[in-house]
């Protein structure tokens, strides 16, 4: 295995935020409707743009003024080469771990040109997967943040336990029940899944039960999910958070869990509180799916803000209401757990 060399200096400089995980080049087909089986369907246009989950969070966090370092692997092929010349384009210090006759990982994603909804199809080779040993706890050094997506869980466990041993946040990008993830959760503070994880973690399908459930049973400090156009739902050990999406034009909603995930990150080191890190998170997330690809709608702090104060909700799915009377069964559940153990 080949290590391409960092954009920056061997022996890096503190960062706000390090990101670890996935890259993706997505190739993007609009079209006029998704189209239906055996069947035939025009492509409006398409486009070849750099994506994942962990690259583009630290693009975000970057373009919002912090400092960004990135840890992933590539191919050697075109796709490789886009990453790397994304990041030096973008400032970001990028360790990019290039493996030979490979190919980089790869996105095809059908966006629906009616509703800006999208299905994703991908690919990747086994061999992209970070090892341990491709960690270099130099790489960690002085962030404030480590953000991982868990593509695999090994090295991101070895890092986020790095991580909290220097003091450092650990945040969490989770939608698949992946070998490993549960020793990963244990070292992980905030962990925000997609709306389908905690269910598949843990065979509850109803949030307010296993997001508390989660926080109990791996002690992360939150607990949460993303829930699309709904919005995001978190547990801080005492009481569920809400927040409700902002309406926008949506013309693309591929990588806005991924801004969500750095809005959060950003917001969380800016120190606001969680009710105002959700919301800051779920109008970034909003604002990126104004405009095509997973990094197209990153907007300033400041568009950010505008919307987060003047911006138009969506409905909530869930009232005040629902939301006390949720925290205090939430509560009572683990005063009671905590008596049997």
């Amino acid at each position: 295995m080949l290590s391409g060399p960092p954009i920056q200096c061997a022996n890096p400089p503190s960062s706000d935020i390090v990101s670890i995980g996935l890259n993706a080049t997505d190739t993007l087909l609009r079209v006029p409707h998704f189209p239906a089986f055996d069947s035939k369907t025009r492509v409006i246009s398409s486009s070849v743009l750099p994506g994942g989950q962990a690259a583009t969070a630290a693009i975000a966090c970057h373009r919002w003024g912090l400092s960004s370092r990135y840890v992933g692997k590539i191919g050697d092929d075109d796709a490789g080469r886009l990453q790397r010349q994304e990041f030096a384009r973008e400032g970001v210090e990028a360790h990019l771990i290039e493996v030979p006759n490979c190919a980089s990982q790869m996105a095809y994603i059908i966006v629906d040109e009616s509703t800006g909804e999208r299905t994703i199809l991908w690919q990747r080779d086994e061999r992209l997967d970070l090892l341990p040993e491709d960690l270099p706890t130099e790489w960690l050094h002085g962030a404030r943040l480590v953000h991982i997506d868990g593509h695999p869980c090994a090295p991101a466990t070895m890092a986020a336990r790095c991580a909290r041993q220097a003091g450092a946040i650990v945040t969490a990008d989770l939608d698949n029940l992946y070998p490993g993830v549960e020793a990963l959760l244990e070292v992980v503070d905030f962990m925000i899944g997609s709306r389908d994880f905690p269910e598949r973690l843990l065979g509850i399908p109803d949030l307010f039960v296993s997001l508390p459930e989660t926080t109990l049973r791996f002690g992360c400090r939150i607990s949460g999910a993303t829930l699309g156009k709904d919005g995001a739902l978190a547990w801080d050990g005492s009481q569920f958070h809400y927040s409700s999406a902002f309406l926008v034009d949506v013309v693309d909603t591929t990588g806005a869990g991924d801004v969500f995930h750095a809005g959060f990150a950003y917001a969380l080191l800016r120190g606001d509180k969680l009710p105002a890190i959700l919301e800051f998170a779920c109008a970034a997330a909003a604002l990126n799916c104004t405009s095509p690809g997973a990094r197209g709608g990153i907007r300033s702090v400041g568009e950010i803000e505008k919307l987060r104060r003047e911006g138009i909700r969506r409905e909530g799915i869930f009232s005040d209401d629902q939301l006390r009377r949720a925290s205090d069964h939430a509560r009572t559940a683990m005063k009671h757990s905590s008596r049997k153990t």
